[in-house]
């Protein structure tokens, strides 16, 4: 059995006080102080359990955030509007929640749409005269934190608000091109998202992508990430509809029966779907969930996912799917399922999940993409394989000791 992992870690969110990253804080205190079971963590299932994760009930919370409401706030608000949490929990927590609110500093809005600007109703947040002093500003929020808490590694995670593609990357090939554009003044063809990223290396960090934005995937900021050897992953969290299409689409290709479509319609109510609302917002999510299919199955099946926002779903949401298919004698037959589940419940554990992963492979040495964590991800960098089984698999080698 592996000794158990001593190092302090930190988790720096991006978002902090939404409703991921407000519903990880409280899954942390909740868990340290024993009070909730790690139901829907992967890193508790058994093939983890001895390779000197770190405690999450240890793990140090701080973030950038835009908007006034705070942790405490944040999961009250889920617990009156969708029925989540107890009131106990929260008590118990409020202690934790309050000195974890501490650590959150106000973010930046550089390079961010309207649809985020909208959010944004801290009174703090700088007015950074470019998009370098922006990271700069931000990098050091994050060691300092570091070193204020005396932590061996801190994994920065991205769960802010969704932002529109970026239209192109080409200008941002090199890393030499991209600080000479993020020192000119405004800097708002850069993403708010690789603001973020290319902070979160600067300060010497594993940086992990839960959302469909842009982020670590600008050339030029994995050009630095690799430069420095710091270990990175993305993009967008595999949490429901998709979770089950990665399950449920490698059964039509064993066997051997034609997917001549599949259609999903999704709903949720939350700030997340808000944002959705935004049609070139909602461009990048819906890339992220769409290619999925024809990669397991193979041929070109038609494809369509819509994204709606219903305000009364608050934190939950709800996914219809309906198959088409053919069977022996090219006959058509279908299937349909629905998923409803709690957005901010459902990613939570993921979080917890991935920052104990990435500060393992900090306190390894590793660096570069993380492709073993394809698993976690709807579009994981670099990982063209979406079966759910053989990314588990993939999850599985990585840990097993090496002779």
């Amino acid at each position: 059995m592996a000794a158990q992992n001593k190092s302090k870690v930190g988790l720096w969110m991006i978002g902090a006080c939404g409703g991921v990253g407000s519903t990880v804080t409280l899954g942390v205190s909740a868990l340290r102080r024993r009070l909730i079971p790690r139901t829907g963590m992967v890193t508790d299932l058994p093939p983890f359990r001895d390779i000197g994760l770190c405690d999450p009930g240890s793990i140090v919370i701080g973030g950038h955030e835009i908007r006034r409401e705070g942790f405490l706030d944040s999961v009250q608000s889920l617990r009156e509007r969708s029925g989540v949490f107890s009131d106990d929990i929260i008590r118990k927590c409020g202690a934790d929640l309050r000195a974890m609110q501490r650590n959150v500093r106000p973010g930046t809005l550089m390079g961010a749409g309207r649809v985020v600007r909208e959010l944004a109703d801290r009174k703090d947040i700088p007015r950074d005269r470019s998009a370098l002093a922006a990271m700069e500003r931000i990098a050091e929020d994050i060691r300092n934190f570091q070193e204020r808490h005396r932590l061996s590694h801190v994994v920065v995670m991205h769960v802010a608000s969704s932002e529109p593609p970026l239209r192109s990357r080409a200008k941002f090939e090199s890393y030499t091109a991209l600080r000479k554009k993020l020192a000119s003044r405004g800097g708002a063809e850069i993403p708010t998202s690789c603001i973020y990223a290319l902070a979160a290396i600067e300060a010497r960090c594993a940086y992990v992508n839960f959302t469909p934005s842009t982020g670590i995937r600008l050339p030029a900021i994995r050009e630095r990430a690799d430069e420095l050897d710091l270990p990175y992953m993305g993009n967008d969290g595999k949490t429901g509809e998709t979770l089950i299409k990665s399950a449920l689409a490698p059964m039509f290709a064993m066997r051997n029966l034609e997917v001549l479509s599949w259609s999903g319609q999704n709903i949720l109510g939350n700030r997340d779907g808000q944002v959705l609302r935004d049609p070139t917002t909602r461009k990048s999510k819906i890339a992220s969930k769409d290619g999925l299919i024809s990669r397991i199955v193979g041929g070109k099946p038609e494809t369509l996912v819509s994204i709606d926002y219903v305000s009364s779903l608050d934190d939950w949401k709800v996914a219809w799917d309906f198959i088409h298919f053919a069977g022996f004698f090219n006959t058509k037959m279908s299937m349909q399922f629905t998923w409803q589940g709690c957005d901010s419940l459902l990613a939570a554990p993921l979080v917890i999940d991935l920052t104990r992963l990435a500060a393992r492979e900090m306190e390894r040495g590793g660096g570069g993409p993380m492709r073993h964590l394809g698993f976690f991800f709807k579009d994981p960098l670099d990982v063209k394989e979406q079966n759910l089984f053989r990314q588990w698999q993939g999850l599985l080698e990585s840990i097993r000791p090496r002779i």
